[in-house]
């Protein structure tokens, strides 16, 4: 299994960032911290662009590339909800749906022994407008951009696509175990 290739390496470097974005966040330093969580953003576009084009898709890379994804996104969320940037409501929405999408995922595991990690496109959307989202409030509060009157716009649209995101992985998991269920029964 190949786990040093280039695009796991991005994600890596998205791993390393977090605790540096989480330590700005922490101490109110929102211009290092969008900068940080910038680059980190476009490590989640490169990885996954270059393990296409240089053929280094890996089974490592696709369970690797998530989690960096979630640590990032909900590590930022977490720390802009404390300091007032993002709603609470917000954040659970977003938990929540994280949580849902996980255990259906522990469940069918447990229940099939085996578990094929497959991001659907509304939850890779889901997933962009989070970085988009966190990326123009920090950008906002850091650089002062102008961008305040879009953000509801963006923040309900976002939640739209996460809770519509994790509807779908219930509906899929749910197809999913009936399938195997039926299969295991014949």
């Amino acid at each position: 299994m190949a786990v040093w290739t280039i695009p796991n390496m991005f994600t890596f470097a998205r791993l390393l960032l977090v605790p540096l974005v989480a330590w700005q966040l922490l101490e109110l330093q929102w211009v290092p911290a969008f900068w940080l969580f910038a680059i980190a953003a476009v490590t989640d576009l490169l990885d996954g662009t270059l393990a296409r084009l240089l053929n280094q898709r890996s089974e490592f890379g696709a369970w690797l590339d998530p989690i960096a994804d979630k640590l990032m996104l909900l590590t930022a969320l977490l720390l802009l909800t404390w300091a007032d940037l993002l709603p609470l409501w917000f954040a659970v929405l977003v938990l929540l749906r994280d949580a849902v999408v996980l255990s259906g995922a522990v469940a069918f595991r447990r229940l099939t022994g085996g578990l094929h990690v497959a991001p659907t496109w509304l939850g890779k959307t889901a997933v962009m407008l989070e970085f988009v989202l966190i990326a123009a409030v920090l950008a906002e509060v850091a650089l002062q951009l102008g961008l305040s009157p879009w953000r509801p716009y963006l923040l309900w649209f976002t939640a739209l696509v996460a809770a519509a995101s994790g509807l779908q992985y219930v509906w899929l998991w749910s197809g999913k175990t009936r399938s195997f269920l039926r299969a295991v029964r014949s």
